[in-house]
Formats: C-alpha cells, structure tokens, sequence
C-alpha cells in the first residue's frame, strides 16, 4: 500500500513484491498462495509488562534459522543509540537486513520468536515517530500467511512482545502524524497485534492506488477479482456495519480507549457518522477478536482520516477504505459475503448473506453507486445459496459430499483415431417413452444414436457426412414421421432417418464457413421447415420433403453464431438468431418478406442496452403455461424473454467469471413443472444450474471440458472433448 509498507503482489498472481529498502522496509519475492495461518496469536494489554527474552549468549540461538544472536546484538545497539545518533537511519538498514531472513519468501523463521521480543523492547523505548516504519513490518511478520509454531520456550516471550508492541505502535498511531498511506498500514499493523484476523489486510491490499482488488472466497476459496475497485466517494455507497455485539469486551485493561476518543463524527464529512460510531464502538471494546472484520475496518478508516498527513490525503484515503466494508458476490458459488472476510484468510465466524438486500457491489464486482445498487439488487440478484457439485469418477457428490447420482458415460461415444476431435453437438429426439439422444463426433462427420434410458446404442456409428458436423437438430413432420438433420463443417446439409439409419437426402451444399445452427420451425399451414444460419449470414428455410430452399430470413445479412426456434403457439414458431456482433434478431418464418416484422417482436432495445447485454447463445426453454427465450452472453448473464412483448422476465443469472466465454445453454422441465437452465462455457470446466423461478443455483464441477449441452428429462447430456455423459439434475 502507498509508497512503503507491504507493497506486495496480489495473493496467487506469482508477482514479485519489494519494499523501499531506503526507507528500512521489509522485503520479500513472493507469497505463498495456498499457505494456512497456524499460529494464533492472543493477546491482553498490560501497562508494565516484562518481556522474557532468550539471552543472546545462549546456545539455543544455533539451533533457530534466519537469525544470528550476533545480528540481533548489533541492531540492539545501533536502536539504543538511534535518537542521538548523527545516522538516524542506521538501524534501519539493519533491520531491512535482518527481516530478510526473518520473513523468507513469506514464511517467517523460528528465530523470528526469539528476535522479537529483544527488538520490540527496544524499539518502544523509540520516539514514537521514528518507529512507524519497525511496527509496520512487524505487522507484516505477524499476519504472513506461513507462520511455524511458536517454540515452547519462546512463547511467553513472543507473546509478551506483542502486548508490548500493540501499546508502542498505537503510541507511534496518536502521535506521529504520519502519511495517510503509513497511517493505513500502521492501523493495520496495531489491529494485528490485537490478534485480529482484519490484520491480514497488510497482505492482502496492494495499494490504494491501483485499481483492482482480489479477494478470496471464505466458502469456496475461489478467487474473485473486482477491477475499478477503488474510487473517493464523497458519500457512503452502502450502510455502515451493525454495531459491534456488547457482549463482546476485551477483559482486561487495553490500548484502545485514546484512539475511541480521537474519532470525531466531523472527519469524514456529512453521511459517514454511522461508520465513525461503529470505529469508536470497536476501539472503546478493545478490537475484541469476535468483532466483524467490516467494523474493525471502520476503525482503519476512522484512524486514517484522523491522524493521516496531511488531512486531505488521510480523508481521501479514509473513504476508499470505507468501501472495504461492503459485501462482494462470488463469481463461483454465486454466495454474498463480506469484503473484510474476504481479506483474511480463513476467518473466524464468516457466514454468507443468505437474503437479497441493496448490493454495494455491481455484477461485475465493482463498487456499486447510490443510484445503481437498487438496480443491482433487483435485477441481478440470486436468491439463496448456491449449492457445489462435483464430479467423483462415475458419481455426482452434492455439497455436503453424499450421492447425489450416477453419471451415465454413454457407450463408444469417444472419437476413435480417424475421427479425433471430440463431439461438437448434441440433439434429442423425443419419442414416446423412448427418447432418442444423437451425437455429431469426430472430423470424419460419425453421428451416434443412443436409447437416453440405457444409454444403449441404437445403431453402429453413421458416417452421415464427410466433414465435421457442427449442428443437428429433429424435425417432427405433420405424418408423423421424426427426421434429423445435420450441418457440416464445410456447409453440406443432410436429412436421415434415424430409425433405419438410412439417409433421406445425401449431404449437399457448399456455403463456407460451416452450418453454424439448425433448428425447426412450424408455420401456420402446417408445415415444418428446416432453418439453417452460416456465419456468413445466411439464414435459409427448407422443406424436409423437397429439399428445396422455400424461403430466406436475416435480411440484413448479420452472421450468425446461434439460433434457436421458440414456439408462441400451437403450430407456430419464431426464430431468434444472435449475430457476432452481439445483436439479436427475431424472424418469423410465416411472413413471406422478411422485411415484414409480422409477429415478430424485437427484444426491448432499451433493456439489452441497460444490461449491457450481448448475445451469444440462444435457447427455447419450456416454462408452465409456454416457452420462452434465453439468451447469454460471454460475460456469463443469461437473460430470459417474452417473445409476445420483447419484455425481458424476472431477474436474470447474474455474469460469472467461471462460465464466461463462448456460452453454452439448454433447458428442461422437471417433475412438477419447473424449469431448469443449464449453462456453462465451450470447453470450459463449470457448470450452473439455474432455477429461475426461485433464483436458486447449483454449480457442478466436471473433470472433462465441455463442448455442447442438452436435456433430456430429468438429465443433463454433456459433450465434451472425450465422449458424451449423463447426470441427474434431481437427486437419484
């Protein structure tokens, strides 16, 4: 943070960190990521403690690493001689030479517990304003992620020596004007010494000044990073904190009571008076270790913009981490928590808001204004607890790791050697009873039939085309016979049965760049036509009996990247194409000039825009009394529509960072009418389960990477790079 102090990398980005050595800071390459506190450190203020100390002749210094009795001795000396020396700054090379081997690559020595309690003494015998500096990198030592266990022998000592140093560095915090970065850092370091997990803010801050802010998820441990974090409010963006609970006080006597009183209601100016009471509240109670981690950041904030230097700066400072009490969603379990908790690692007591209330972050995770958190709130939000599934060999576990089914792993569905390359779509075909699953797979156009029910196949593979097939999909004609189409990689169309496995019509047609999506629609006259789009915009309808082309859609001539059919009634059906360039189009294959809207409705324009939403993906999905459409984008969000009014529904899935990318999207309905939305990201890992009646999600972690998604039932059918499988999505 700021020119000094714990400057260090973001936790898990591997990036080097240094300290200016010129001031005396500490310095270190690195930070462990994946490190687990495992010294807790209690505290009790004593106005005259004695600090046990391991004499500086004995032996047991060669057995401790990092530290030399010899070095411990001469820094000692050049402390004691510090005020009237004419080179003030001499122990502070010193010490930026010791800390090198107290805290090595984030991982603090054993002789650091030694060390400290001589150090300490000697550095409270300083003038408060010359030691700001040594309680900073104390602080740092102190909350390192990789911290031994406390020697026996030593932890009387070391824990006298923090007694001592929260009383000395609180001195050093009311008296030496120090600057509003400093003072940050210095707050910090006193809240660590109180045995505070809020402490670990040294480590996990990488300055004000950047933009960014990473935080790591208390439930999951995922990373959530929020760009465009930091910003000088004028007035608070979200409420204070509730106050602190009563009940909770340190025993004891404690250092805290001078700096209650130095808050003043006036230092941040008109609006921040809730959060400077929750400060005063959590200094008068001594920063009891059971206090929330938002309120003891009140307390920072408070601090700096009291004593940071100069007072402009320490205001301006002060309201950035005033944002640092708000409450951040997490892009993976979708639960809300605590930005202080995210700070810590592991922290006592974090639970998750289980409630929809006013948001203080936006979708993206940056800091929500006054006039867009209400916005947030309702438009974006999920309601209740996301649930974690994961994949354990031929088993979904649910959250608490019981059973929740068996994946089915359908048979010879893996490319072979002359058609390597995975499998790239995915249809059903309904029938009574019996539904159908078909699979394009391969770079030699194989196509796989299956009964969903047995996963047993229907047939040998069919070698349906000569090149990849990128898109399938059924055609239910008025005779009652089921056809199925399929579209190559390099523009070849062909119709089979899928009965007899026999072909309808051979693969003909050559438009480059691919039949990108397929899709049936019905028209009044009781026709069903075959819909094709290539990427190049071309959008046909086809009769399945001729295979002649009887009409054109896209009149603008967008390429397609995805199109889907949406039934509006019994007998007619709309078409909704995304073009890559993000917009949407609706057509309606009954109109004879595609110019002509007829019942075609366009998507609110105005709410696409709010939204900031562009499409990618297009999927009709049944709800209890018709189908509408859904539409995501490669941020994550999947919107839901109403094609009779181009009105969006409902609240949407709000963007994740774990399905962002090229979406991936189908629906079904469940037992007892409710409808389920799956989405994930083409060749990605992650899976989430949306219910967006209730706004419930679950997410299912897969060990393949998936290609295409469909539904049958109750079951989920994953393509992916290897095969195809099966999973539940109601418990078995």
């Amino acid at each position: 943070m700021g020119q000094h102090g714990c400057n260090r990398g973001l936790p898990g980005t591997g990036e080097a960190c240094e300290l200016d050595n010129a001031h005396g800071r500490l310095s270190s390459t690195s930070r462990k990521a994946g490190a687990r506190p495992c010294l807790t450190v209690t505290v009790a203020w004593e106005t005259r403690s004695v600090i046990p100390k391991l004499p500086l002749d004995s032996p047991r210094w060669r057995d401790l690493d990092g530290v030399k009795a010899e070095e411990v001795k001469a820094l000692l000396e050049q402390l004691a001689s510090a005020a009237d020396s004419e080179d003030g700054d001499a122990w502070r090379r010193s010490w930026t030479s010791l800390t090198g081997g107290l805290l090595d690559d984030a991982t603090v020595s054993d002789g650091a517990y030694a060390a400290l309690p001589h150090l300490v003494e000697a550095a409270a015998a300083l003038p408060s304003g010359q030691s700001v500096d040594f309680w900073v990198d104390l602080g740092c030592i102190v909350t390192a992620e990789d911290r031994p266990p406390v020697p026996a022998d030593l932890a009387a000592g070391f824990s006298a020596a923090l007694r001592a140093a929260e009383g000395a560095a609180i001195r050093s915090l009311l008296s030496a004007g120090a600057s509003a970065q400093d003072c940050a850092q210095l707050v910090l370091a006193c809240v660590a010494f109180a045995g505070h997990h809020a402490g670990d803010t040294l480590w996990r801050l990488h300055g004000l000044r950047e933009s960014s802010l990473q935080l790591v998820c208390p439930g999951c441990e995922s990373d959530t990073e929020i760009p465009d974090f930091f910003v000088d409010p004028a007035r608070p963006s979200s409420e204070a904190p509730e106050l602190p609970d009563p009940a909770h006080f340190r025993a004891g006597e404690h250092p805290w009571g001078e700096v209650a009183a130095a808050l003043r209601d006036e230092a941040l100016g008109e609006g921040w008076e809730p959060f400077l009471r929750v400060a005063r509240e959590v200094a008068a109670a001594g920063v009891p270790r059971e206090t929330p981690g938002q309120a003891v950041l009140c307390l920072v904030a408070g601090m700096v913009a009291v004593k940071g230097s100069p007072q402009w700066a320490g205001r301006e400072w002060a309201r950035k981490l005033m944002l640092l009490t708000g409450h951040f969603r997490c892009w993976d379990c979708e639960r809300t928590w605590t930005i202080a908790d995210g700070l810590s690692e592991n922290p006592d007591g974090a639970l998750p808001r289980h409630r929809p209330t006013q948001a203080s972050t936006d979708f993206d995770g940056s800091p929500a204004s006054a006039e867009s958190a209400t916005a947030t709130a309702t438009a974006g939000r999920t309601r209740g607890a996301a649930t974690r599934f994961r994949q354990d060999g031929n088993v979904v576990l649910a959250a608490d790791g019981t059973p929740w089914g068996r994946i089915a792993v359908f048979s010879d569905s893996a490319p072979g050697p002359s058609g390597s390359g995975g499998v790239d779509s995915l249809t059903v075909v309904s029938r009574p009873g019996r539904p159908m699953l078909v699979a394009g797979a391969g770079e030699n156009g194989v196509v796989y039939l299956w009964d969903v029910a047995d996963g047993r196949l229907v047939h040998d593979p069919l070698p349906v085309h000569p090149d990849r097939i990128r898109s399938l999909t059924a055609l239910s004609l008025p005779d009652g016979r089921v056809l199925l189409a399929s579209g190559g990689d390099t523009g070849t169309i062909a119709l089979w049965d899928p009965v007899t496995g026999q072909p309808v019509r051979e693969p003909a047609g050559d438009w480059p760049g691919g039949v990108t999506g397929m899709c049936s629609a019905t028209v009044p006259d009781g026709r069903t036509l075959l819909v094709t789009a290539t990427p190049r915009g071309a959008v046909r309808l086809w009769d399945p009996n001729t295979g002649e082309c009887v009409g054109r859609l896209n009149p603008y001539g967008s390429p397609i990247q995805s199109i889907a059919a949406v039934p509006i009634s019994a007998g007619h059906t709309l078409i909704a194409a995304a073009d890559t360039a993000g917009r949407l189009h609706v057509w309606d294959p009954a109109m004879d000039d595609p110019w002509e809207p007829g019942a075609a409705v366009q998507l609110s324009a105005r709410a696409l825009a709010g939204a900031d939403h562009r499409v990618a993906a297009v999927a009709a999905v049944p709800t209890r009394d018709r189908t509408v459409l859904a539409t995501g984008d490669n941020r994550g969000v999947v919107m839901l529509w109403d094609l009779a009014t181009g009105a969006p529904i409902g609240d949407a899935l709000p963007a994740s960072a774990g399905t962002a990318g090229a979406s991936v999207i189908t629906a079904t309905t469940l037992r007892g009418g409710r409808t389920i939305l799956v989405t994930g990201t083409r060749h990605g890992h992650r899976l989430r389960v949306w219910e967006p009646e209730t706004g419930a999600v679950e997410h299912i972690a897969l060990d393949v990477a998936l290609t295409c998604l469909a539904a049958a039932g109750a079951d989920l059918i994953v393509g992916h790079a290897l095969g195809v499988l099966g999973l539940p999505l109601s418990r078995q």
